[in-house]
């Protein structure tokens, strides 16, 4: 049985609930696609069409409710790199080569790898990181240039925050090994913040790096070896793997805290982080209105209004952990 909490007046939760009441009032109104306009949408992803998380198909859901069929008024030109980092920035030019009215990327490799290859084709950025500290625009405000789209918010403090966390879901927690890909640039920024906050909460960390997904196996085994807990950090080659990384944390009763609620379902212990699948839909919209006339300089930068917390109570009992009161009044859901 999950459980999920009502609104609440507090900070984020409030602001979310406020634009939760405005979208029941009535859905936002989006200009239709011009008649008879084709539209050519590429689309650039470090996954696989297989491996993507469910959330990145909200993109096409929300383009079909605003109008956009495939074979009718849009084509669609997909390229997968299948985990693989160094391949984006040929898909990338193979993509702009077929002339399209925008560019749509995946993660902050994917919008660097978009950036780098052309500053006037139009791009629409999803589950970008900090994309004015990872260098990708000046402003989040007024990006300027060809570049806009959504951030995933793992800015100052979210590092700290997925510390705590797992500090009070495993109370006597002094080692904590980190599942990273160190050629994710976000990677780097995220790790450099744990590594201060770390010494400040009393924890040493055992950082483990995969870069595909052949690795996971060998990664998760030393993180059994060398901590008590297991922090994965966002990437999209790991979320790719959902289902292989929460079955390997089980097999080695790891507690582990992850960036996307999609672990959770699929049987990990705890996420917080931003919806994916709200993300994307907004990515849609960011795209219909570059496709009707406005320039993505001119579009701000969005960034999540809400983080979730969501706990699995089952998998804590199979781990033999506690989760402490304090945790389940602010989570988000339970899943019992």
């Amino acid at each position: 049985m999950r459980r999920s909490r009502p609104c609440s007046r507090g900070g984020r939760r409030l602001q979310f609930c406020l634009i939760a009441v405005v979208m029941a009032m009535g859905p936002p109104v989006f200009a239709a696609p011009p008649p008879g306009k084709v539209s050519r949408v590429g689309f650039v992803s470090p996954q696989s069409a297989v491996t993507s998380p469910r959330g990145v198909n909200a993109f096409w859901d929300r383009m079909h409710e605003m109008g956009y069929v495939e074979g009718q008024n849009l084509i669609v030109e997909s390229r997968w790199a299948e985990d693989r980092y160094d391949r984006l920035p040929a898909l990338t030019s193979e993509v702009l080569r077929q002339k399209v009215d925008v560019l749509v990327t995946v993660a902050t490799a994917g919008a660097i790898a978009a950036k780098n290859a052309s500053n006037t084709v139009f791009i629409v950025g999803i589950g970008m990181a900090d994309p004015v500290r990872t260098g990708v625009v000046s402003s989040l405000a007024r990006p300027g240039g060809n570049l806009t789209g959504l951030s995933m918010g793992w800015g100052e403090g979210m590092a700290g925050k997925w510390l705590e966390l797992l500090q009070e879901a495993v109370p006597r927690l002094s080692t904590l090994a980190v599942v990273a890909n160190p050629d994710n640039p976000l990677v780097r920024d995220l790790a450099r913040d744990l590594k201060v906050i770390a010494p400040t909460r009393g924890l040493k960390l055992r950082s483990i790096e995969v870069r595909e997904a052949k690795d996971l196996d060998r990664a998760f085994a030393q993180a059994a070896q060398m901590g008590q807990a297991v922090l994965v950090l966002p990437d999209p080659m790991i979320a790719a793997h959902i289902k292989q990384v929460t079955t390997l944390t089980a097999k080695y009763r790891l507690p582990a805290m992850y960036y996307l609620r999609e672990f959770v379902d699929a049987g990990g212990l705890m996420a917080y982080g931003p919806d994916l699948a709200v993300m994307t839909r907004r990515a849609a919209e960011y795209v219909d209105k570059i496709l009707n006339g406005a320039r993505p300089g001119d579009l701000p930068i969005e960034q999540p209004t809400k983080f979730e917390l969501v706990v699995n109570l089952k998998t804590a009992k199979t781990l033999g952990v506690s989760i402490p009161e304090s945790i389940l009044l602010r989570a988000d859901e339970v899943i019992r």
